[in-house]
């Protein structure tokens, strides 16, 4: 486990990223440059070695409600390599290392995807989803877990139909 100066020394080298010390004597880094109104990537690091890093965007890890991640144990490597990734998923036009690429796919007796809210949807399996506009983003939830988020809710919908699912008709 990396050391309280270690995570910081880790952040502080990204230069997008700027720091604001916090209660107990915890610390946060913000990118002031996100296209989102979420900013802060690094998130109550603590000196007993606890901290987490948002990953609400990023495909691939195991991310709390919030979206966070926490790094507890990461190695440097893991914890550059998040960070980089967070900085990116929150700037303007980059798309790498974020959502999944959608396709259109068009199904008869559909309601159309853009016009359709949230709410259940479910695939021929009978599993269900939950998707749920917050925060101007489009989330979809299997149960209380997140399983991906979107920009737009054509996105969103074009996501849920290319994995078969369908909205579930009141």
């Amino acid at each position: 486990m990396l050391t309280f100066e270690q995570k910081l020394d880790i952040l502080q080298s990204f230069p997008e990223l700027e720091r604001r010390d916090v209660s107990l004597g915890r610390v946060n880094f913000h990118y002031e440059n996100s296209a989102y109104d979420k900013k802060t990537v690094a998130y109550h690091i603590h000196p007993n070695g606890n901290g987490y890093i948002y990953a609400g965007l990023l495909k691939g890890y195991p991310v709390d409600e919030k979206g966070l991640v926490n790094i507890r144990e990461y190695t440097e490597a893991e914890l550059r390599q998040i960070v980089e990734q967070s900085i990116r998923s929150l700037s303007v036009g980059v798309k790498e290392n974020v959502l999944a690429p959608v396709t259109t796919i068009s199904r008869d007796n559909e309601i159309p995807r853009k016009e359709s809210p949230g709410g259940l949807w479910s695939d021929p399996n009978g599993q269900l989803l939950t998707l749920k506009c917050e925060d101007d983003l489009w989330y979809i939830y299997s149960g209380q877990s997140l399983e991906m988020v979107f920009e737009t809710r054509e996105e969103a919908g074009e996501y849920l139909a290319e994995e078969g699912f369908a909205p579930q008709k009141v």
